[in-house]
């Protein structure tokens, strides 16, 4: 059988003159807490992220981005925080902080949360080419671990960046995922490079992925 399927693959990239592509790795460097199960957390909340980039408009695409990926998971309830949120503003707490415990059973009782999924866009840039940085942490409400952090930048520049959001766009999203046979320069592949909101899309995705219980290609730290 498979040696069959290898025959069709060879078949179908003669005739289409498609490139086929193995399932894809994303190389992002991420921490996750060893001794913690992620999924067993009732409820996250995710604060909208802070903004260091001179574009506001960013910080509200990037957090509803992740939002939708993270609850794609079906892992743990989810909740979104936005910036201007009453009771988030009221306790002025800071996303790049420590927090005592104090503050972390305020966070727990006013955004009814088992952990809290905070951080901010560290810098963006729409053109000449597109390029993202992240940094974010999620915080165990009950003592205040660490349970995962993320520090990464995206540039389309960057050859495995455009690699992975070439088969992204043009396998998972618009094509079919068993025989992942895409054109590299078809116009669906090309998406991320010329819209802004496919290129964070496919940054949330990447993201959300670092949440999987063994996510495929992807390394940890």
């Amino acid at each position: 059988m498979r040696r069959c399927q290898i025959i069709l693959l060879g078949l179908v990239m003669m005739f289409t003159g498609c490139e086929v592509y193995e399932p894809y790795e994303t190389p992002l460097s991420y921490y996750i807490a060893p001794d913690k199960d992620i999924s067993s957390l009732g409820r996250i909340a995710l604060v909208e992220l802070g903004n260091e980039t001179p574009i506001p408009e960013i910080s509200v695409n990037m957090s509803d981005a992740l939002f939708q990926e993270f609850r794609k998971k079906q892992m743990f309830g989810l909740s979104f925080v936005p910036e201007d949120d009453l009771a988030w503003r009221s306790m002025q707490l800071q996303q790049d902080a420590s927090y005592s415990l104090e503050q972390l059973m305020e966070m727990r009782k006013t955004l009814k949360c088992d952990a809290v999924l905070i951080g901010s866009i560290t810098s963006y840039k729409p053109y000449p080419h597109m390029a993202v940085g992240l940094q974010l942490r999620l915080i165990d409400l009950t003592d205040g671990e660490l349970l995962w952090a993320l520090e990464q930048v995206w540039d389309t520049t960057d050859k495995s960046t455009g690699h992975r959001m070439r088969k992204y766009y043009g396998d998972w999203v618009v094509g079919t995922k068993k025989l992942s046979v895409i054109g590299p320069e078809s116009p669906s592949a090309q998406l991320g490079f010329v819209s802004s909101l496919k290129f964070v899309k496919f940054v949330a995705y990447e993201t959300a992925a670092t949440f999987d219980p063994k996510p495929t290609g992807l390394l940890g730290n």
